[in-house]
């Protein structure tokens, strides 16, 4: 924030604007509903408190000096804008913007399919999407809440979860015609792995009994662009079930040993715990709330 002294009052903002436009005191004083005196000392204040003159004199006419002709319009475009915010709330109290941080892939195929319920049934807020793949600090951020995947782990805030995780060992058909005899056989071909989750195939494996392996494997940074490489027949992949429906259905990704496997995190919303949710992020929080169990992943 500004030091105050640079914030004058609203109301000797609108005598100058007026006294501006009309050329007189007294004009000023009939438009807002107040004395000649009141406008003449709310015009002497300002200009002690900005420390510049800002009428020249002519008779019976006040004229507006060039910086201040320039500053009034300045001025006159900020009564306006706080004129309409005015309006906005009144209008539309529960509303406003809401700015969430999503992950590419959860927020493609399992949350964007649902959100057109959301603003059919919220038309007062305006969501506003943008990516981010790690947590970050809140303050300044501009966001109002984001999308984590993970254990709860995320400093200073609040959770909802939302769904777990299972991953499924895939690939192309042209790389695996037949489902693998053992697990261990993933190790006779090429792996993908995302760059934030080098463990994963680790994992895997120790889930169906081979231990202490931590393969190595192509990194990519994010999950469509690695289930394009599978598809592609660059190596095999663990991809979330809900990701690849399609690509399953459609025959252009395989099962390449067993079924699913619980991952190591869930999708949870979170936002700062310190800080009294606005309007938008409550109705936001609400309805995904109510969304979670009745709907299959689509």
């Amino acid at each position: 924030m500004l030091p105050r002294r640079y914030l004058p009052s609203i109301p000797a903002l609108m005598a100058l604007e007026a006294v501006g436009r009309l050329g007189t005191a007294s004009a000023a004083a009939h438009e807002l509903a107040l004395t000649q005196g009141a406008v003449s000392r709310s015009l002497q204040a300002l200009e002690d408190q900005l420390g510049v003159p800002l009428l020249i004199r002519e008779r019976q006419r006040l004229r507006l000096t060039p910086a201040a002709a320039d500053y009034v319009t300045e001025v006159r475009r900020a009564l306006q804008q706080l004129a309409s915010a005015s309006l906005t709330l009144r209008a539309n109290p529960a509303g406003g913007s809401l700015n969430l941080a999503i992950l590419p892939a959860f927020g493609m195929h399992w949350l964007a399919p649902r959100l057109a319920r959301f603003t059919e049934a919220h038309p007062e807020v305006t969501l506003n999407l943008s990516t981010r793949l790690r947590p970050f600090d809140f303050a300044g951020s501009g966001f109002d809440a984001a999308i984590h995947y993970g254990r709860q782990d995320w400093a200073g805030v609040a959770y909802l979860k939302l769904m777990d995780e299972s991953v499924l060992a895939v690939g192309a058909p042209t790389l695996v015609p037949q489902p693998l005899a053992r697990a261990e056989d993933i190790l006779t071909h090429p792996l993908l792995q995302m760059e934030s989750r080098t463990g994963d195939w680790g994992r895997w494996l120790a889930h169906h009994g081979v231990v202490g392996q931590r393969p190595p494997g192509m990194l990519f940074d994010q999950f469509a662009t690695m289930a394009q490489g599978a598809v592609h027949g660059l190596g095999l992949a663990l991809l979330p079930t809900f990701l690849i429906a399609r690509e399953l259905a459609e025959g252009r990704l395989v099962p390449v040993f067993g079924g699913p496997v619980p991952a190591l995190g869930s999708y949870h919303l979170v936002w700062p715990a310190d800080v009294s949710p606005r309007a938008p992020l409550l109705s936001f929080r609400n309805w995904l709330a109510g969304q979670l169990d009745p709907l299959p992943d689509p």
